[in-house]
């Protein structure tokens, strides 16, 4: 078979279940140890590879209505998330990174979504169909280790648990005890995300969480934090469970909202009263749990 020329890839954006929050380590550069049980949602970014003549070097290319801070001009390219994998990809495989990303950004920026890990992870899985490496999960979530907390969850999705600083995952297969648990919870199905204009930076929700902890009865050890650096999360929280959300919570890091809408009803409801309090920005409909999706072009 002709070697692959294209490889495109739906990777879904993440949130947290459950997030409890650690001390910070040195050794770990200061990151907070994590307990977490991640959900992939089926909001997605595109994140496609084609392969370049040998030598050309490695481009980028951005599209979609909400870039946030990646559409700056003072952004640097070599720091995105996608360009940081390909050349971990590259010097894992022993290959030159002769290849063009295109990313198309539906996930919003800064937002507690995990966008720039899904980039990461997409172009991870890109590369191992386009350049034939037919790697294993674990190799791949290897790699993805060394660039950043959430992406080792992001190559696969679905749900899983997360240790050290979010780095060290438990896949919680589909057909397991603890799924159907998850499912019987309402941490499944019809979904709304809440989304903002503003960004949230992470190490900055950190350290609010340091002076301000966690709140009474947080799931998401981060909640409290991210509402005092931007209240609207905590107004849209209550909009949705008093339109009837089984469950609404800061996601991440934030400051995006979650509210799982367990009835067509539910959801309209919850969309007219995000609508009526502008309590967020944007209003996107997904459903969970969600995985990346693989598609290939192959050379004529």
């Amino acid at each position: 078979m002709s070697a692959p020329v294209t490889v495109s890839v739906d990777c879904p954006a993440k949130t947290n279940l459950t997030l409890e929050v650690g001390p910070s380590h040195a050794e770990w550069g200061g990151r907070h140890e994590l307990d977490t049980i991640y959900c992939a949602i089926g909001l997605t970014d595109t994140v496609t590879a084609t392969a370049k003549p040998a030598g050309a070097g490695f481009s980028l290319d951005l599209a979609g209505e909400h870039l946030g801070d990646l559409a700056s001009s003072s952004s640097d390219m070599r720091r995105n998330h996608a360009v940081l994998a390909l050349f971990a990809m590259a010097e894992a495989a022993g290959r030159e990174p002769d290849v063009a990303l295109t990313i198309e950004k539906r996930i919003p920026v800064g937002a507690g979504l995990a966008g720039g890990s899904a980039d990461a992870a997409a172009t991870i899985l890109a590369l191992n169909a386009l350049w034939e490496l037919d790697w294993p999960l674990d190799r791949l979530r290897e790699v993805a280790a060394t660039l950043g907390a959430d992406m080792p969850f992001c190559v696969a999705g679905g749900y899983a648990r997360g240790t050290g600083y979010g780095e060290i995952i438990e896949t919680i297969p589909d057909d397991s005890d603890a799924a159907r648990a998850l499912r019987e919870q309402g941490y499944a199905g019809s979904l709304l995300v809440g989304a903002y204009q503003a960004q949230l930076s992470t190490p900055e929700v950190y350290g609010e969480f340091d002076v301000v902890g966690a709140g009474d009865g947080d799931r998401n050890h981060l909640q409290k934090a991210a509402v005092s650096l931007h209240p609207r999360s905590g107004a849209a929280i209550r909009e949705a469970l008093a339109a009837g959300a089984s469950h609404a919570f800061v996601s991440g890091s934030g400051p995006s909202v979650v509210a799982f809408t367990p009835t067509p009803d539910i959801r309209r409801d919850v969309i007219a009263a995000w609508e009526r309090s502008k309590a967020v920005d944007r209003i996107i409909a997904a459903e969970a749990p969600a995985a990346p999706s693989v598609s290939v072009t192959v050379a004529r």
